[in-house]
């Protein structure tokens, strides 16, 4: 880990300390006090409460003798005392290690084992999957596990203590810098074994600005946060920048679809972030068009590519609410690019440009700058950046370019005017008899077929043409198609080399719990059935 340093003590004159999460919302409730910051299930709290039931959290992993800088992981469903635990941990000097709550066994292991975390916090339904880890001989360097909500455990409970008004409410005794440690953001390993993203308070903070600007969040919006929070968007896209502006948040569990639009009409929401793997289902549902959505002014997309046909067709259906593509990367904290609302007419497929505090660029495969529509990497400098990578000095030294430009590993195109579109992963372009294709092209044609529910294209090994394009489609409900179908709607609109040359219908596509498609295991999947 890198050194933790404090800030010097103040002195007459001298400028105030930089920022530090902590510091943001602490502003936030002087400001907010009364006003209610968190919305889940039947309980409400406002800034004051929140602020003191994060502190009575943090003085209770005070108490446990762990030094700032400890690592303190999260394995858990959207909750408040997820939300609690985050505040305490960043207010305490602690570092806070979301772990994707659908990972068991040995990718478990991995999470608790890379991170060095000391302290666990689990769903009660996840202490067994935590048991077994260490049965068989993994976390060893675990010495505490709580639970996020009262579970009849030995040890306390986030939402219980975070409740008793008998503990001490006042701001724990802790010294943060803003260089210090806030998180260890995983990336969701897609192409590769997760790395922990070293995300210091300075560059979420600056992160937080950007997306406040680049969204047009206002305090007035009352956004629902419905994502997974473990996943860098949900949490440091929407929750905390707007827990910063004094915003009422509702926060749910999960995703899941009628609740969200009956809550949009019951509550009021203003502002809905959702991943496209929720928005295409939400696009088809028969609620959607019973439900008064008149408050929805803001609707968020991003995590993976949006189907543009799809895109359309909310647009069309939904006039009144203004559409923002979200484009990032868990290392910039995430958020790097968006679209706005008004730039979707002109460019529906483009991700935007770059927000208020990432500088980007686009270069090609030899290193010299991409000419506008060429295809290219893009590459970042920002105050938003990882610190590096935890305990992988060689992953951080191969992430940066030798002038200093992060590498993202997206391939994009970007005009004349700035705008970028992301062409695909460089990783996932398909290399069929020596030319190269994008599966997203391919994909948004097959998108445009009505029975088309979801598509993933990939590149399967094949002796002649050396990775063979295979559309692998889910259908509608009570839907039928026939692979010529697609294969024929795809030949009238696409080259004939990007034509699938193999099309599999399946029940469902493999993704993480973010949202996004796991390419490589639907890869490792189709190339052991074709065994």
């Amino acid at each position: 880990m890198t050194e933790q340093t404090s800030p010097a003590a103040p002195t007459a004159g001298s400028p105030s300390p930089e920022d530090t999460i902590g510091r943001l919302f602490t502003r936030a409730v002087a400001r907010h006090p009364e006003t209610v910051a968190l919305r889940f299930e039947d309980r409400d709290w406002t800034y004051a409460q929140l602020r003191d039931g994060a502190h009575r959290v943090a003085r209770r992993l005070q108490d446990t003798g762990l030094p700032a800088g400890t690592r303190v992981a999260a394995y858990a469903t959207n909750s408040d005392a997820y939300a609690l635990l985050f505040l305490a941990c960043v207010t305490a000097g602690y570092v806070h290690v979301p772990v994707n709550f659908a990972l068991k066994g040995g990718e478990l292991a991995h999470a608790l084992e890379d991170s060095g975390a000391e302290l666990l916090v689990a769903d009660a339904g996840m202490l067994e999957r935590v048991e077994q880890v260490r049965a068989d001989g993994g976390g060893a360097g675990l010495r505490h596990v709580w639970t996020m909500l009262p579970a009849g455990h030995a040890e306390p409970s986030v939402l219980e203590t975070a409740q008793d008004e008998t503990l001490d409410a006042a701001a724990p005794e802790a010294e943060v810098s803003a260089t210090d440690l806030a998180q260890l953001l995983y990336t969701s390993g897609t192409t590769s074994t997760p790395k922990g993203a070293m995300m210091s308070h300075r560059a979420l903070v600056a992160e937080y600005l950007s997306c406040i600007i680049a969204l047009d969040f206002t305090a007035e919006d009352r956004p629902l946060v419905a994502m997974p929070l473990y996943h860098s968007a949900a949490m440091h896209v929407f929750l905390l920048p707007y827990l910063s502006l004094g915003a009422t948040v509702r926060l749910l569990a999960a995703p899941d679809i009628p609740r969200m639009l009956e809550l949009v009409e019951t509550e009021h929401i203003g502002s809905l972030f959702l991943a496209p793997t929720v928005w295409v289902p939400l696009a088809n549902h028969p609620d959607l068009a019973t439900r008064d959505l008149s408050s929805l002014r803001k609707a968020q997309y991003g995590a993976s590519i949006m189907p543009v046909t799809v895109l359309q067709r909310l647009r069309q259906s939904q006039p009144g609410i203004g559409f923002y593509n979200c484009f990032g990367q868990s290392e910039l904290g995430p958020l790097c690019t968006v679209l706005r609302p008004e730039e979707h007419d002109a460019r529906p497929a483009s991700c935007g440009r770059p927000v208020f505090h990432v500088e980007a660029r686009v270069m090609t495969a030899d290193g010299a700058p991409a000419a506008p529509g060429e295809p290219g990497e893009i590459q970042y400098r920002s105050p938003q950046l990882l610190s590096g990578y935890w305990n992988r000095p060689d992953a951080t030294a191969d992430a940066f370019t030798d002038d200093g430009w992060f590498r993202s590993g997206d391939q994009v195109t970007q005009d004349a005017a700035g705008y970028i579109q992301v062409v695909d992963r460089i990783k996932d372009v398909i290399n069929t008899g020596g030319v190269l294709v994008a599966p997203r092209e391919v994909e948004d044609a097959i998108y445009e077929l009505d029975e088309v529910a979801e598509v993933a294209v990939i590149g399967l090994p094949d002796e002649r043409w050396i990775e063979a394009v295979t559309a692998v489609v889910v259908l509608k409900e009570g839907a039928e198609l026939t692979a010529e179908t697609v294969r024929t709607h795809v030949k009238e609109r696409l080259a004939g080399f990007k034509v699938p040359k193999r099309v599999d219908f399946v029940a469902e596509l493999p993704r993480n719990q973010s949202g996004k498609l796991l390419k490589r295991a639907l890869r490792a999947e189709r190339t052991q059935e074709a065994r």
